[in-house]
């Protein structure tokens, strides 16, 4: 008798507490949306990254740090390996490799870049029309919202944000249509900071000419 009150009362217990997670748990689109009412009370956020590729038998990881300005500014300046950059001032991005004598300039609307997705933090954030089929899990105390990203379905399979109970982005993750990965990891993070525009301008070194084409991964 009294092993089965143990038993019943441990089924209790494991109810009671999967219910309370449930229940401490936020929905997708409420996520979603602290996700946005985060970022859309934010101009300026700065944050070191870790970026990893896997895929086609290559797997390379670079860092840097990433800088984002409203509206629509981005800056990657990676210090591994050192030069490399991405930058968009709003109309256009600009990719340069340290060792080429061209850098690329692609048009902000055409730009097809593994990079681009946080591009939706530089406006009015609406997550849950910017991801289609949003989806929530828990990971390490915080959670992932996936979706895939609208405008990218042909080179996209999914996309994974990684965030925490207030709305903050720590990570993100892209699958491609063809199996290859991509991931970023970001800390040391600083929002409402000042910045200078000339942060969001490429100046070519000499030798190096701007062409216009597409902007490579």
């Amino acid at each position: 008798m009294r092993v089965r009150r143990i038993r019943g009362l441990s089924v209790v217990i494991g109810v009671a507490m999967a219910a309370a997670t449930s229940a401490q748990a936020p929905s997708a689109t409420a996520l979603a949306a602290k996700v946005d009412a985060h970022y859309n009370h934010l101009h300026t956020l700065t944050a070191h990254f870790t970026e990893r590729y896997r895929g086609m038998g290559i797997d390379r990881t670079e860092t840097g740090t990433l800088t984002l300005s409203k509206p629509g500014r981005m800056r990657w300046a990676y210090d591994a390996p050192l030069g490399k950059i991405f930058v968009l001032d709003g109309k256009s991005a600009v990719s340069y490799t340290p060792g080429d004598s061209q850098a690329l300039r692609t048009p902000a609307k055409q730009l097809d870049d593994l990079r681009s997705p946080l591009r939706f933090l530089l406006g009015h954030t609406e997550i849950a029309k910017e991801l289609d089929g949003l989806t929530m899990t828990l990971v390490n105390g915080g959670y992932t919202l996936s979706g895939v990203p609208k405008g990218m379905q042909q080179t996209v399979q999914l996309i994974g944000i990684t965030v925490d109970g207030a709305g903050q982005i720590s990570a993100m993750r892209v699958v491609e249509t063809d199996g290859a990965e991509t991931s970023f990891a970001f800390s040391e993070i600083h929002e409402n900071v000042a910045m200078p525009d000339s942060d969001f301008e490429f100046t070519p070194p000499p030798g190096v000419t701007i062409i216009d084409g597409v902007a490579p991964i």
